[in-house]
């Protein structure tokens, strides 16, 4: 981003701006509450559920807590810019943080398996061991690795490009020296590229699938960003989850002063004079502020609540015809729950299972043939009761198929006790729930056949589609990370920001913040809140300034180590069921 300064000033009195509206109490509107509160700011999230987080979340069903966020946190461990992030926000004090030596394991129709050990020494012995044929290609991979763990120190979260003065830009450029030629030649090839390098054909389609789904636009260094994190201990998950997460972020903000408004959802931002100026609420009331950033839905921002005004040629294009443009957006999951009354401690907390064709044809909206399981109890045993374990099952969906199959509203309000609510339950059609079940039962079916006994362990079952995170969120399509970065849309949002910071051309005292501001995951709509309020502190010619949370003790680490298993289904397989071991998956909540 550049210094370009934004349509924005004092209020309208011609005083000092003090006062913000942030819709939605996801990761971005929390962070930018936060900060906002740290610079003087009076501010009141406004959110249409009850619970923070948005995507990053969990609910209740039985006893179980299903968690369907964070498989892995960047910046949860020292070291990086990002970490301190996390630190101001409260995110991680007080929690243990869980490391495993296994990022991902990717397992092939015939049962091998491709265990993407972070550490590069051990994956790079792992994957010559599987294909000594490989081995060059294999070596510069993990060379590359080794690169990246170092080139993590000095990526720069804290403050943006744009705001940087020309020194700092140059230290910054100074600080990537080192790391120039790793970062260029992964920048530049595809991982689809890099992956056809192989001879084995199990590693040949198994490194497309490290980051859990095939991502066909990124290039390399997003797959090395996050491995070397996690070789790094900063990338594990925190104790208590995604809900956790979300609700220490908005106990910092409470105690930074800020208010936060649940059942609450915005219909129009409310504009005189190109001046952002308020919003209206959904049951007709006004709120004003001096300052409105919306941290939501970048769709509904744009063109519902300022009803596609305030958009120049290109933000115009990239929000009526990219939007719409196949890959343009993350894509949404599907989603499977299973609580099981008894401990499964051969499974492991991630896998890749790559499909065949006929198991990929029940799956209604599936994009690649493969699904990701994780055995959750290993990620947080806290949040199912002892000796059961929670089993979570996802692929990357489209939402076309599903909508094909709808024949209700996705969101629908109403009213109960007198309050609004906004996220309840929607009637769809009868072929939505057909389908719902179907590709419930594949799963079902395909998970008892590498471990038996897990249906008849069955206590809870829960199966949401993209339909369901519109319902929650209002996500365009149902996506949870907006725009795709490394492909026309994520390129051009940077352009944009770039040339008009966080807000939009011709309007004044408005900022988007969160995922739809920026490309990428959690620590990009947490930083996204601290880089919105360094652009309106300097706005309003206002020093910015930030602090760690001193409320609770630092977090603290623990590793995990991943036992490599075979496939059950193999001879070597059921060799190692019958020297099984019990154990105890959780512990009581």
């Amino acid at each position: 981003m550049t210094g370009k300064k934004s349509s924005t000033g004092p209020g309208d009195s011609g005083g000092p701006r003090e006062t913000m509206i942030i819709i939605g109490a996801g990761l971005g509107g929390l962070s930018t509450g936060c900060y906002a509160q740290m610079n003087g700011y009076r501010t009141q999230v406004l959110e249409m559920h009850e619970l923070p987080g948005g995507c990053c979340t969990a609910w209740d069903r039985g006893g179980f807590t299903l968690d369907c966020c964070v498989s892995w946190l960047l910046g949860s461990g020292p070291g990086n810019e990002m970490h301190q992030i996390w630190l101001e926000l409260g995110a991680l004090q007080g929690k243990e943080v869980r490391h495993f030596d296994v990022f991902n394991i990717v397992r092939g129709q015939d049962g091998r398996a491709v265990h993407f050990y972070s550490d590069p020494d051990r994956l790079e012995a792992h994957l010559i061991e599987l294909s000594p044929a490989d081995a060059r290609t294999v070596r510069t991979f993990c060379s590359q690795l080794r690169t990246f763990r170092k080139a993590l120190a000095v990526y720069p979260f804290l403050k943006p490009v744009g705001l940087m003065s020309r020194t700092e830009r140059w230290r910054m450029l100074a600080s990537f020296l080192p790391y120039f030629n790793a970062v260029r030649t992964t920048i530049t090839v595809l991982m689809t590229d890099f992956s056809a390098r192989f001879k084995d054909p199990l590693l040949r389609e198994a490194f497309n699938f490290i980051l859990y789904e095939k991502h066909p636009a990124f290039p390399v260094l997003p797959f090395h960003f996050q491995l070397a994190s996690h070789a790094n201990l900063s990338a594990g998950v925190p104790e208590g989850g995604s809900l956790g997460l979300a609700e220490s972020i908005e106990r910092r903000y409470r105690r930074l002063g800020g208010e936060v408004s649940y059942n609450t959802k915005v219909e129009t931002v409310i504009v005189e004079d190109d001046r952002a100026v308020g919003v209206r609420l959904s049951d007709g009331r006004e709120l004003r502020a001096d300052i409105v950033v919306s941290a939501c839905d970048g769709y509904t921002t744009t063109m519902k609540f300022l009803g596609g005004r305030y958009l120049d040629e290109t933000y115009r294009r990239l929000y009526t015809r990219t939007i719409q443009e196949p890959g343009m957006v993350f894509p949404g999951y599907f989603t499977l729950f299973l609580g099981l009354s008894r401990p499964f401690p051969e499974g492991d907390p991630c896998t890749t299972y790559l499909l065949d064709e006929a198991m990929a044809a029940e799956l209604t909206g599936i994009r690649h043939a493969s699904i990701n399981v994780q055995f959750r109890s290993r990620h947080y045993p806290e949040l199912s009761p002892s000796g059961t374990t929670v089993v979570y099952a996802t692929y990357f969906c489209d939402i076309a198929p599903w909508r094909a199959l709808d024949e209700g509203p996705e969101q629908l309000t109403r009213t109960r006790g007198g309050e609004e609510l906004h996220t309840l339950p929607v009637r769809h059609g009868r072929g939505y729930y057909a389908a719902k079940r179907r590709a419930r039962e594949a799963l079902v079916d395909f998970l008892e056949q590498r471990f038996p006994g897990i249906r008849d362990a069955i206590v809870v079952r829960d199966v949401s589609s993209p339909l369901t995170q519109v319902r929650y969120t209002g996500n365009y399509d149902g996506t949870v990370l907006g725009w795709q970065p490394f492909v026309e849309s994520g390129e051009t949002l940077e352009e944009l920001i770039k040339k008009h910071g966080p807000g939009l051309p011709g309007l004044r005292n408005f900022y988007q913040s969160g995922v739809w501001a920026t490309t990428g995951g959690l620590i990009r709509a947490a930083a996204a809140g601290r880089h919105v309020m360094q652009f309106v502190c300097r706005d309003d010619g206002r020093p910015f300034t930030a602090s760690v949370d001193r409320t609770a003790p630092p977090p603290t680490h623990r590793v995990i180590p991943v036992p490599a298993r075979p496939d059950p289904r193999s001879t070597d397989g059921r060799r190692a069921t019958s020297a099984r071991t019990t154990g105890k998956a959780g512990k009581t909540t």
